[in-house]
């Protein structure tokens, strides 16, 4: 249930917890648990949420979920996933896998997400044996500076918190975050000139992660729900937090290429070659220091300009 202390009354502890706690509180977040029901899991809320479930840990649980009911030996390739309802972070999600086929390579997950009864995403998941194959890269790191040169994104935020009048816009643009970001360009709320729709942002967890590579691609399908809808709004100069857009993800798309760390600095690279009809629909891709391209992904989602009288 959700808590009914105010900000007055939490611990320093709740109110600023140390990068451990908040990596712990992910982990916890991302690890589903199996319930009475045969392939039925509980995808666990967001301790202090409020308002609407983000839709990278709809996504993340769904995958753990998935990859729990298939042999050890068969990393998921790629995940698709349809958002169909807005999720309240007021409850647990119930997590229901078909087992759609097992063969001899591959393996095939279906995976409904609900909240009280009524589904709020659909994802399928596809996983394979390892093997030896044809191998090529055409994705090139781009050449932007490294994560050392960059400030923190809780540093730009908090000095623009100080502008915002809306008392919940200012904590939630505070609320501290398991995934720490730095931004190379930057993103639309900070900027009303309409430019390329393109954007570069490092991000890594605040703190070292378990050596569990399940919950590393996890914690990567949910950290590739940042930034990526609002390259969308770009070339229009408008973001979100002022008010100029409304919007929400339709579908995702991952595809693990290689196994990543997410408590190391990752580059995620997006572009949107496409908006129109009320949507956009963005790209990205997310390689390792070293310059390998480790996933890429896929979104479209809703954007639309506020109305006048909204």
């Amino acid at each position: 249930m959700p808590s009914c202390m105010n900000d007055t009354e939490r611990t320093a502890d709740e109110r600023h917890p140390s990068p451990k706690d908040l990596v712990d509180g992910l982990v916890t977040l991302l690890t589903p648990e199996e319930t009475v029901g045969h392939d039925i899991y509980r995808g666990p809320r967001k301790g202090d949420g409020v308002g609407r479930v983000f839709g990278g840990q709809v996504i993340a649980q769904a995958l753990r979920a998935a990859e729990m009911t298939v042999e050890d030996d068969r990393p998921p390739h790629s995940l698709h996933a349809y958002f169909l309802r807005g999720g309240s972070e007021d409850y647990d999600i119930e997590l229901a896998v078909d087992r759609q086929f097992d063969g001899r390579s591959f393996s095939n997950r279906r995976v409904v997400a609900k909240q009280k009864g009524t589904p709020i995403l659909n994802l399928a998941a596809s996983f394979q044996r390892p093997e030896e194959g044809l191998e090529h890269v055409d994705a090139t790191m781009p050449d932007v500076p490294s994560a050392d040169e960059l400030r923190p994104e809780m540093e730009i935020r908090a000095e623009m918190a100080n502008s915002l009048e809306d008392e919940r816009a200012r904590e939630f643009m505070l609320r501290p975050r398991a995934i720490e970001l730095r931004n190379i360009d930057a993103p639309h709320w900070q900027s009303s000139e309409p430019r390329d729709p393109v954007s570069h942002t490092w991000f890594r967890a605040v703190a070292p992660m378990p050596d569990d590579a399940s919950l590393h691609r996890a914690a990567l399908a949910y950290a590739s729900d940042y930034m990526l809808l609002g390259t969308s709004a770009l070339p229009h100069g408008l973001s979100w937090w002022r008010n100029e857009l409304k919007g929400a993800s339709l579908d995702h798309a991952v595809w693990f290429h290689r196994p990543a760390r997410l408590d190391e600095w990752l580059l995620y690279a997006t572009d949107s070659p496409w908006s129109g009809g009320g949507r956009g629909f963005n790209r990205g891709s997310v390689f390792n220091q070293d310059g390998e391209l480790v996933a890429s992904v896929a979104q479209e989602g809703v954007i639309r300009k506020m109305r006048k009288d909204s």
